[in-house]
């Protein structure tokens, strides 16, 4: 409720920027720092945010650009700020630390920090994209809370969206299907998925996905959970099961959208579940097969298939 009315009232909003603390990004790329062997995300006051700020001009002016994220159960808000205008080397020196690619920070991130840095950059993105009212042209103005932008020209209100995609893990019930695309890390693969198209249910968004991308029919599905997802985009991940007659289980791969299609048996995924990027290349220089991090839903399904074939 006390998140709400700071989306809502944009005096208390204001005032909470100066008592609530901070996530840093710099081009939608989070601030980073390591502690012996771990990565941790700090979270800077109000005072040391000022700090830092004060050694760039216009420092009011960047508070403002702030968006909120969420709170503790204290009522202490949580904004993120994108720094992207200034100089990157000067902020990595200052805290300690430095701007890292989301993608390679969700492989080193404790679970708990995972989220709010998706929802962090989903917003920040949003806000970069939506500076125009798409009716008029003109320019439009965020909120405080960064939770809408208004066009005064034409008194249009914008909100945040998400687009909705199906992951999917099939299966013949000895096998699961994993997928490789060409843009994906040497030797990743991970769960079909697919934007929702306009008027489908997620139903019949699963069983075109997967006849589309890898010519297989599915007999059957069951929900297991949903994820916000930044990539590509703010996405809401619908993670589901599918299952497919072992009798016709060929595979038929859309080239166009995957590079690999196989099906994985139960040892091959149990030794994949341990491997770790940095381990997976050969001396041959091919790379040994390994999954999306913990953080990725596509990892809970994969897990959860490994239960289900051992219960």
């Amino acid at each position: 409720r006390y998140l709400n009315q700071l989306k809502e009232d944009d005096s208390l909003c204001r005032q909470a920027q100066t008592s609530g603390t901070f996530y840093l990004f710099h081009n939608l790329s989070p601030f980073l720092q390591k502690v012996g062997k771990k990565y941790l995300v700090p979270q800077l006051s109000a005072a040391e945010m000022k700090g830092i700020l004060e050694k760039f001009q216009e420092a009011e002016q960047w508070i403002e650009k702030s968006v909120l994220i969420g709170c503790s159960d204290e009522h202490r808000p949580c904004f993120a700020l994108d720094l992207g205008a200034l100089d990157k080397s000067v902020i990595e020196s200052e805290l300690q630390g430095s701007f890292t690619d989301l993608r390679k920070a969700l492989f080193v991130l404790d679970g708990k920090d995972s989220p709010l840095l998706a929802l962090a950059q989903s917003l920040l993105r949003w806000h970069d994209s939506h500076q125009y009212c798409s009716k008029t042209g003109q320019p439009t103005q965020k909120n405080p809370a960064g939770s809408k932008r208004v066009c005064h020209a034409s008194g249009v209100t914008y909100y945040p969206q998400m687009s909705p995609v199906v992951i999917t893990l099939v299966s013949n019930r000895s096998r699961c299907l994993l997928v490789r695309q060409p843009s994906f890390p040497p030797g990743m693969f991970t769960a079909l998925s697919g934007f929702c198209d306009l008027g489908e249910n997620v139903e019949e968004a699963v069983r075109r996905e997967v006849a589309e991308e890898v010519g297989l029919e599915v007999e059957s599905l069951r929900y297991s959970a949903s994820q916000h997802w930044p990539f590509p985009s703010s996405s809401l991940m619908i993670a589901c099961h599918a299952l497919v007659r072992a009798q016709r289980a060929e595979i038929s791969m859309d080239t166009l959208e995957l590079e690999e299609a196989r099906w994985f048996g139960m040892e091959e995924i149990v030794e994949g579940l341990k491997r770790e990027p940095s381990s997976s290349k050969q001396d041959d220089g091919s790379f040994l097969p390994w999954f999306p991090p913990k953080q990725a839903i596509a990892h809970q399904l994969i897990c959860e298939w490994v239960q289900q074939q051992t219960a």
